[in-house]
């Protein structure tokens, strides 16, 4: 893991000097009503609303982003998935708290929040509050391929959620990218990163759909290991990671983004003579 004090240029490459950050997986101590896969990558509440708080596997690296997909929603009950930061390490918990609100936030050295679009933006000392209020709507993947944030540069194409693939999906893939769903809808996709400065604290940002909500937190301890809090409460009922390529994209991503950008919908990719597995990979990645 890159260690958080390492000064980082924006759009630096990931490389000798800056190793890709492990694959993320969820660590095994979770909430009492969670039950994590054998891959350790996704995480369903089984009953109840509560007791689903999980933690990454291991603390994030700087501009790491660990990046959840709702896969599945319960109805019958109110909130959302929350998602954050954490200083405390899991292993060395006594407990799982209930809730990450307030019950882990309470334990200190943890920022979690509740997933909105626009409640979280912290301004900078002397920034107007109208400056900080709502982001401009992201730009489409074939114009800005890269999130930008702070002194970070993310491929934008696997932050951004995306629908079953059907006659439509060419449509529905739209309102994803274009960010116009709700933050919590099925198949959206949020994630959490740090951004350290010279000072040793950082910045916490929440992405959803591959746009930066700005700060959601500032200060935190950049020196300090901080691990990723997924609650995956009430309404939200299961949750899988979704993996990041942070340095050249790797040939199948590169082959499935031509493919894509040259079909109608992705349910005539089964009409190519493509092999079945890059087919499968072009129409659910």
């Amino acid at each position: 893991m890159a260690a958080a004090s390492d000064p980082v240029e924006l759009g630096a490459s990931w490389g000798p000097a800056r190793p890709e950050p492990l694959p993320t997986r969820f660590h095994r101590v979770h909430g009492a009503n969670i039950r994590v896969d054998p891959s350790g990558t996704r995480a369903t509440r089984v009953e109840s609303f509560a007791h689903g708080v999980c933690f990454s596997h291991e603390p994030l690296a700087p501009g790491q982003v660990f990046l959840v997909e709702i896969e599945e929603k319960e109805l019958g009950w109110c909130g959302h998935l929350r998602l954050g930061l954490t200083a405390l390490d899991p292993a060395r918990l006594a407990a799982v708290p209930e809730f990450s609100l307030p019950d882990l936030v309470n334990l200190g050295h943890t920022w979690v929040f509740a997933i909105t679009r626009h409640h979280n933006r912290v301004p900078r000392n002397g920034q107007q509050a109208a400056e900080a209020a709502a982001p401009s709507r992201p730009p489409a993947l074939l114009v800005e391929p890269y999130l930008c944030i702070e002194q970070f540069r993310i491929p934008r194409d696997r932050l951004v959620g995306r629908s079953r693939p059907g006659l439509y999906s060419h449509l529905l893939d739209q309102l994803y990218e274009l960010n116009v769903l709700p933050p919590t809808a099925r198949r959206s996709r949020l994630g959490v990163l740090f951004c350290p400065h010279p000072d040793g604290t950082a910045d916490m940002h929440i992405v959803i759909n591959g746009e930066d909500m700005g700060p959601s937190a500032r200060g935190l301890p950049a020196a300090q290991p901080l691990y990723a809090v997924v609650d995956v409460f009430a309404s939200t009922k299961s949750v899988r990671l979704v993996q990041l390529e942070y340095g050249l994209p790797s040939l199948q991503t590169l082959c499935r983004l031509v493919i894509q950008r040259s079909v109608v919908h992705r349910l005539a990719i089964d009409g190519l003579h493509l092999p079945k597995g890059l087919k499968d990979f072009c129409k659910y990645e």
